[in-house]
């Protein structure tokens, strides 16, 4: 089989639906997944979704990109003015995955999350390049390089028709964070948005940006396939 390149959208602790969608993709080691990032965060089983990705890095090459909702817990585990925020952005489901209750023995947030899990957060990359396409958690100024790139750009970026500009190395810009609340990919050929809203009742995508294969699957175990809209003049 040849080897693939897979982008897999914003997660937010949906382990049900990341199932099938694995299944449905089967993952071989030739194939490189990338995945977006928020893996965590206001869906119910962030916990099952590190450990599923953490088996994932021994069956694929696995890339994995930090989100703003790692970012907002990175700064919660270093500063307890920080928690409060990321508690109101999901993190109180997060914790409950952990074994959090209400009422519990207070811990410092870091020790509710074990050691190979502090590990695939913190090792989190920015961004990742192919020779032809650009993968980020949320977006980047079309007139700077990657390593110029400001954080606030690649993980807070809201991706639009009205905002997106090719950037200026002329590959495709793959991301994630804004949410297409129609479960529908935004293919505006320069700029694909992946995140389908699956922690919302919507669907977990991921697409393979060679062929344009389309793989969705959603909180209730269903899938569905298609294929990108620019996938001919973009492979």
């Amino acid at each position: 089989m040849s080897h693939r390149t897979i982008a897999v959208g914003d997660i937010h602790g949906c382990a049900t639906a990341l199932d099938s969608l694995l299944r449905s993709i089967d993952p071989k080691p030739d194939d490189t997944l990338i995945t977006l990032g928020d893996y965590i965060d206001r869906g119910p089983n962030s916990r099952a979704v590190i450990d599923k990705l953490i088996l994932l890095a021994g069956q694929c090459r696995l890339i994995r990109l930090v989100g703003n909702h790692e970012e907002m817990l990175m700064q919660a585990w270093s500063d307890k003015a920080a928690i409060k925020k990321w508690l109101e952005v999901g993190g109180v489901d997060t914790l409950r995955s952990y074994g959090w209750v209400r009422g519990g023995a207070p811990r410092p947030l870091r020790e509710w999350f074990p050691r190979p899990h502090q590990e695939f957060i913190e090792g989190c990359q920015s961004y990742w390049e192919t020779p032809t396409h650009i993968f980020v958690h949320a977006g980047v100024l079309p007139d700077l390089a990657l390593n110029q790139q400001p954080a606030a750009a690649l993980r807070w970026r809201v991706a639009s028709a009205e905002n997106a500009l090719p950037h200026c190395s002329q590959k495709t810009v793959v991301v994630g964070h804004t949410p297409q609340f129609s479960g529908d990919i935004l293919d505006l050929g320069h700029l694909v948005c992946i995140d389908t809203n699956c922690v919302r009742r919507g669907w977990l995508t991921a697409v393979n940006v060679e062929s344009g294969q389309i793989w969705q699957a959603n909180q209730a175990g269903e899938t569905r396939k298609n294929r990108l809209r620019s996938a001919t003049v973009r492979v």
